[in-house]
């Protein structure tokens, strides 16, 4: 069959159908040949050798070839890995700019440009051919109807997040059509989002959904996936089997239409993205994508051996963001996310490997001095998980202006706190307030604290409260793997237990978690499951796990339904008092001492707390004053904002204790809203006036509305 090959254009990189044809454009710096590969419903190729170059692009235009059409490119160039080449045209590679790709990676020693008979392993070319076990770009219509749809700008102080996984969240949920579950358009079917609604959600963080490696051939012989999804192959296609049609190239339409279900809810939609890494691993990983199209140029190499990759991830490699390609590469495909599927944020994964210039984290490295200077990403919402594994990867508090952060300061603290380890009461207050000792000298907000008290890695909130220790056995690593550390207390039964004691106890632990998380200042951040007691039974590192060990279980018991409702009335209760979610520091001063009108801290005799007292770790009590009539910043419309004021009793002891209303709150009377001792908020109608005395129980939170 004939096909005719124009020259085509340098701009833009990837398959552009004008409705006459395509275009493909193809970076590669040290390629020596580049061929464009057509397949058609049979999977016969026919390969067209690129002839324009212009600026390191590769590139020519295809007549009549439209929507639908599956595509690769094979490259050109030294096999030279002790130099850094990995140049195999024996291997079909993924367009980084494909807007959609048909089918998965079919494990084979085919799809590895290097023979694995030789004793040198990567060092020696491989002639098997790959395609077979390769899937297909897909050349898209980028039509859709919108409508009125747009980003929905929910300004920070007013988000609740909800990190979830788009085929675990739907998996097992009985009120979605089978076909639908676990797929983008089960994620938007009406039950979910009226459950999201209902819960009070206002965004979700979706882990990965850009295509990625699903079945690495070391988890595939452990009968394994990459269930979570962070070995990205592609940073523009939504990956193919979150698609409930079968259809080619319409996992674009389906993940558009569930955005613009989910903005009409309501719902902002944030993408978890690995820009940090991919899936092609370290020297012995696969070719699958950019190590064949130029490895020199898309990978941080090992500068004296460049055969080796520098890994600031623990993935086997690290994109280098040195590169001006490289970073058109993540800016392209940040931009076409926010314009051509209307994502209103972005959560980046192990930020910190982005910023690392040569080796050391740098603050100011170009990918972040670029994002700043955007216009397309100026209002979307950017997060940074602020770590990596390399020497000086922690780097809490540490992103520029614009930027929140996944605040794991906040989570351990809180986590000890209300295990009751010695931990100074200072550090309780300092995140309890949206952490101002990492925020507020660098002239940042309370809403660059994303509070967070679990997430996807790690243990669930259940199992935090059952488990003293990881139980990572269903992964098959001899329970190597996941974090040793977990602050956690199994309140004194591991595991699973029927003593009505102990179960008490972790269900007030739930209830303490949640609700310091949605009072405290900053950006609360809920992981899916947690509102109804979701277990993984112990395992703290379920990447793996593409089954019920990780599938939200929507079957509740009794306690579990008790622990939604709750948490229900909880973010309706953020909701209606601006007072938890201030935009500004209370009056920009030091959080603690005398005389501060809009906060106050009190010990269990009703005294203020002195300076010295902040310092004491064995304290285990505090009570808390949040005056609703000293938010200083206006409302929208430059009105002031004034709330009701609260009086919250913290107990982390592990005895009862009796607080004493503080002086000068005695002559008005407080109504108890939440005793986390109670299943459910407290009804209207306990007061306490006077010289009362509040009763907590161990390990036990209260809050108190003023009244009068």
């Amino acid at each position: 069959m004939y096909v005719a090959l124009w020259p085509g254009n340098v701009y833009p990189l990837g398959a552009s159908w004008d409705g006459k044809g395509t275009n493909f454009a193809l970076f590669s710096e040290n390629a020596a040949g580049v061929d464009l590969c057509l397949f058609d419903e049979k999977d016969n190729e026919i390969r067209l050798p690129l002839r324009e170059k212009n600026n390191f692009v590769w590139h020519g235009y295809v007549p009549g070839i439209g929507p639908g059409q599956r595509y690769g490119f094979r490259v050109h160039g030294p096999w030279a890995p002790e130099l850094g080449h990995r140049f195999n045209p024996n291997k079909l590679l993924i367009d980084p700019y494909a807007k959609a790709i048909d089918g998965e990676i079919q494990h084979s020693r085919a799809i590895f440009g290097y023979s694995w008979d030789a004793p040198e392993l990567d060092l020696v070319f491989s002639n098997l051919d790959n395609a077979q076990m390769m899937p297909k770009c897909v050349v898209v219509d980028q039509s859709f109807d919108w409508g009125d749809d747009k980003l929905l700008y929910r300004p920070w102080h007013e988000t609740i997040i909800y990190e979830t996984h788009v085929k675990g969240l739907t998996k097992l949920h009985p009120d979605v059509p089978p076909e639908l579950r676990g797929t983008y358009g089960g994620l938007a079917h009406p039950a979910v989002i009226q459950y999201l609604q209902q819960l009070g959600i206002t965004a979700l963080e979706l882990m990965p959904v850009h295509e990625f490696y699903s079945c690495p051939g070391y988890l595939m012989e452990k009968g394994l996936t990459n269930y979570w999804g962070y070995d990205s192959i592609n940073y523009f296609t939504p990956h193919s089997s979150y698609s409930s049609s079968g259809t080619l190239g319409q996992q674009v339409t389906e993940f558009k239409q569930m955005v613009k279900d989910l903005h009409f809810a309501g719902i902002e939609v944030i993408l978890d993205v690995v820009y940090n890494h991919t899936g092609e691993g370290n020297h012995l990983g696969p070719t699958l994508s950019l190590r064949g199209i130029d490895n020199a140029v898309y990978y941080r190499l090992v500068k004296d051996d460049p055969r080796y990759y520098m890994d600031f991830t623990g993935c086997g490699n690290s994109l280098n963001v040195r590169h001006a390609q490289v970073l058109k590469l993540i800016m392209d495909s940040l931009r076409y996310w926010v314009t051509e599927m209307h994502v209103d944020g972005f959560r980046f994964d192990l930020a910190s490997a982005l910023a690392r210039e040569l080796y050391e984290v740098d603050s100011l490295a170009a990918f972040f001095d670029i994002i700043h200077q955007d216009p397309v990403l100026a209002d979307v919402k950017l997060i940074a998980e602020p770590w990596d594994v390399g020497d000086g990867g922690y780097q809490v508090g540490n992103f520029p202006l614009r930027w929140s952060e996944w605040n794991g300061r906040y989570r351990d603290t809180v986590r000890s706190f209300w295990r009751g380890v010695d931990h100074s009461l200072g550090q309780f207050a300092y995140s309890f307030t949206g952490s101002p000792d990492l925020y507020q000298t660098n002239g940042r907000s309370p809403n660059a604290s994303i509070n967070f008290i679990t997430a996807h890695d790690g243990f669930t909130l259940n199992d935090l409260v059952s488990y003293n220790e990881k139980h990572n056995e269903a992964n098959k690593e001899n329970n190597q793997d996941g974090e040793n550390h977990n602050n956690s207390w199994n309140c004194g039964v591991e595991g699973e237990t029927d003593d009505p004691q102990v179960l008490a106890l972790r269900e007030r632990q739930r209830r303490n978690f949640l609700t310091t998380l949605m009072l405290s200042q900053g950006v609360p951040m809920l992981l899916n499951g947690d509102e109804f007691g979701f277990s993984q039974n112990g395992n703290n590192n379920a990447y793996c796990q593409d089954n019920e060990i990780s599938w939200r279980n929507w079957d509740l018991k009794p306690a579990n339904a008790d622990l939604l409702n709750f948490t229900r009335e909880l973010i309706y209760f953020r909701h209606q008092h601006p007072v938890f979610r201030r935009r500004k520091w209370f009056q920009g001063e030091p959080i603690y001492g005398f005389g501060i009108g809009d906060i106050g801290w009190f010990n269990v005799d009703g005294s203020e707390m002195s300076d010295e007292q902040w310092l004491v770790n064995y304290a285990k009590v505090m009570g808390i004053f949040l005056n609703g009539e000293g938010i200083a910043t206006p409302g929208p419309h430059s009105e002031r904002i004034i709330d009701e004021s609260f009086l919250l009793f913290h107990n982390a002891h592990y005895e009862p204790i009796d607080f004493a209303l503080p002086k000068g709150f005695k002559e008005r009377g407080w109504e108890m809203v939440i005793d986390t001792n109670e299943p459910r908020f407290v009804p209207p109608g306990k007061f306490f006036t006077g010289y009362q005395t509040i009763p907590l129980v161990e390990r036990s939170l209260v809050v108190l509305r003023r009244i009068g």
